[in-house]
C-alpha cells in the first residue's frame, strides 16, 4: 500500500490534461503549490513508551515483531480518508502509533491486550488500514499501539457441507479470494476496498461489498467469530441462527475494534459461478432509476449487482473511473449497471424477467459495453482520488442509507448541504451519488464530492461534512451504511441511537474493556469527555 495514497504506486495514473483543463474551468481548480513530501522527509516523535513497555511486548509476540521505525509507525497512521491522506502528505504525523506489534495468533492478542491493559497502553486493530472514518486515530490517549493481524493470514478450514470457510483476520480479501477459488468457492465480497482490505476490518466495519444484491452484506456472510479481549475470550456461532437470546455475533460486527479483537471469522462461502454478464441502462433521471431499481429489490428477482448512478456522476463518467470525463454515448439520463451470475441457463432466464421489468419502468438497455467497463474499472476510483489530489482538487465520498420513501428527500438534503457551505466557502463542489446497495425495504446513497482544494481544505472539508452529518440525521437517514463511525461519525451516531443506547454500548465497553484501552475515542465518546 503506498504510504500516502492509495493501492500499488504502479497502478497511479495521472489526469489528462482535458479533465485537468475541466477542473480548472469548472470549479476553479489551481495546481498545489508545493508537492507531497517523501517518506524519508517524514520524521515522527520519539516513542512515548518505555523500554519495559517494549521489552514486554516482545516477551509475548516476540522482539522481532515489536516494530519502532520511522517507516512502520507513518505507514500505520491514520486511515485513508481524503483528510487523512493531506495530512500525511504535509508531513503530519501526530498520530502515528507509539510501535506497530505484530501478534501471530488468538493467545499472542490476548497476551498484548492483557499486557497493555495492565500498562494502560492504547491498542488500535489494523488490518488493511483502509479506514475512511478516523477509525485508526485514538483519542485521548498518552500512548498506543497499532495492533497490525497481517501474521494471522490463514484460511484455517473449509466445511464443504455446510458450506462455511474459518478465516483468520489479517488475510486480505484477494488472497482469501485466491484461497478459497482453489477449492471451487468464492465469498463474493468485493468491497471498492477489496484489493487492500481484510477480513477481520470486513467484519469490525460492517463492510458491504459491490455484489450485495446478490451475496449480501459481510455481516450477513458471518456465522462466527472469535474475539480476544482484556477480559478474555468470546467465542461466538454455534448455529447459523439462534432464539439462544440476543446474538452476540451484532454485538462484535461494526464494533470497529472498541471491544475486542478479531482473531478468526467463519463465513458463508459459495461455488464459483461458471459465468458472469454486465450490462448497462439508461434511464431518464435518478428518480425514475430508483424506482425501477425498487422494482427489482421488492418483486426480484434480484441479480448480483444492481446500482444506478445520478445525472452528474453519469455525465461526468464516475461509473467507469478509468474513462473520466466520458459517460454515456450522449451523457444523458443515468446509467445503471446490472451484473448477473451463474450457469448461462440460469443467467438468461433471470436476464429475461429483470429486462422485462426495467423496460416496464422506462429503461433502455445500452448492452454489456458501460457493465463491462464498469465491472473492469470497478477499483480504479480511488487511484482517482490520488490523481485528482495531485492537482489541486479536494474529492471525498460520504455515504448513507434509508427507506425507499425517504431516498429522494435524503438525497436533496445531502446534496443540498454539501453544495452549499462548499460554495459558500468559496470552493463550490462537483457533487455526484450513486445508490449500490439495496434492499426490499430501501437503499444506500454514495455521494463524491469534487471541489477546489482552497486556501484550508481540511477546515472547508469539515464544516461541509459536518453539514452533511446533520442533514442525513435531520432526513432520518442513518450516518453510515458500510464505512463505519470512527471519531468522524461517532457524535452523530450518538444522536441516531440516543442517550440509553450510547449507555448500553459503553456498559459492554466497561465489561470488555475496563481499563478503556481498545480504539479510544472510536465509536464510544470517551468519559472524560
Amino acid at each position: 500500500m503506498l504510504w500516502s495514497g492509495w493501492g500499488d504506486p504502479a497502478k497511479a495514473t495521472p489526469l489528462p490534461d482535458s479533465v485537468v483543463g475541466l477542473l480548472r474551468d469548472l470549479l476553479g481548480v489551481k495546481p498545489v503549490e508545493a508537492p507531497p513530501k517523501a517518506l524519508e522527509e517524514i520524521e515522527v516523535a520519539a516513542t512515548r513508551l518505555s523500554g519495559g513497555d517494549l521489552a514486554a511486548l516482545g516477551a509475548e509476540v516476540g522482539a522481532a515483531n515489536v516494530l519502532t521505525g520511522v517507516e512502520a509507525r507513518v505507514r500505520h497512521t491514520r486511515g485513508k480518508s481524503t483528510p487523512d491522506l493531506l495530512r500525511i502528505r504535509s508531513g503530519e504525523t501526530a498520530d502515528a502509533p507509539d510501535a506497530v506489534v505484530l501478534p501471530g495468533s488468538h493467545d499472542e492478542v490476548l497476551a498484548a491486550l492483557r499486557l497493555c491493559s495492565q500498562r494502560r497502553i492504547a491498542v488500535v486493530p489494523f488490518g488493511g488500514g483502509t479506514s475512511v472514518v478516523g477509525g485508526l486515530a485514538p483519542q485521548g490517549v498518552t500512548s498506543f499501539v497499532a495492533l497490525d493481524l497481517r501474521r494471522m493470514d490463514a484460511l484455517v478450514s473449509i466445511d464443504e457441507v455446510s458450506r462455511t470457510a474459518v478465516l483468520q483476520p489479517g488475510l486480505r480479501a484477494p488472497q482469501a479470494e485466491a484461497l478459497l477459488r482453489e477449492r471451487g468457492y468464492t465469498l463474493g465480497h468485493f468491497p471498492q476496498s477489496y484489493e487492500w482490505a481484510t477480513i477481520g476490518g470486513f467484519a469490525a466495519a460492517r463492510s458491504s461489498g459491490q455484489a450485495s444484491a446478490g451475496y449480501g452484506r459481510f455481516d450477513e456472510m458471518v456465522v462466527g467469530l472469535t474475539v480476544a479481549t482484556p477480559e478474555g475470550d468470546l467465542d461466538l456461532g454455534r448455529a447459523p441462527r439462534s432464539a439462544a437470546g440476543p446474538d452476540l455475533r451484532q454485538l462484535v460486527l461494526g464494533s470497529e475494534g472498541a471491544f475486542g479483537v478479531i482473531t478468526s471469522v467463519t463465513v458463508k462461502i459459495h461455488p464459483v459461478p461458471a459465468s458472469a454478464a454486465y450490462e448497462g441502462w439508461r434511464f431518464g433521471s435518478f428518480e425514475a432509476g430508483a424506482a425501477a431499481l425498487r422494482r427489482i429489490a421488492q418483486d426480484g428477482p434480484m441479480p448480483v449487482v444492481l446500482r444506478l448512478s445520478d445525472e452528474t456522476e453519469t455525465m461526468i463518467g464516475l461509473a467507469d473511473p478509468g474513462a473520466v470525463g466520458g459517460g454515456l454515448p450522449d451523457a444523458a439520463g443515468c446509467l445503471a449497471v446490472i451484473g448477473f451470475e451463474g450457469t448461462p441457463d440460469e443467467i438468461t432466464e433471470r436476464q429475461i424477467k429483470v429486462r422485462a421489468a426495467l423496460r416496464e419502468a422506462g429503461g433502455e438497455l445500452l448492452g454489456d459495453e458501460p457493465g463491462d467497463k464498469w465491472r473492469h474499472g470497478r477499483f480504479n476510483a480511488p487511484y482517482l482520488r490520488d490523481a485528482l489530489l495531485d492537482v489541486g482538487a479536494f474529492a471525498e465520498t460520504l455515504e448513507t442509507a434509508t427507506f425507499w420513501s425517504g431516498i429522494p428527500a435524503l438525497y436533496e438534503a445531502v446534496k443540498g448541504a454539501l453544495t452549499t457551505t462548499l460554495a459558500g466557502a468559496g470552493t463550490p463542489p462537483l457533487v455526484m451519488c450513486h445508490i449500490s446497495h439495496v434492499y426490499p425495504a430501501g437503499a444506500s446513497l454514495y455521494f463524491t464530492v469534487v471541489s477546489a482544494q482552497g486556501e484550508d481544505a481540511l477546515a472547508h472539508w469539515e464544516k461541509a461534512k459536518h453539514a452533511a452529518n446533520d442533514a442525513i440525521i435531520a432526513a432520518g437517514g442513518t450516518i453510515s451504511h458500510h464505512h463505519g463511525v470512527g471519531t468522524d461519525h461517532r457524535d452523530w451516531y450518538a444522536r441516531e441511537i440516543g442517550p440509553l443506547g450510547m449507555d448500553v454500548l459503553q456498559a459492554v465497553k466497561d465489561r470488555l474493556d475496563p481499563a478503556g484501552i481498545l480504539n479510544p475515542g472510536v465509536l464510544i465518546v470517551p468519559e472524560h469527555e
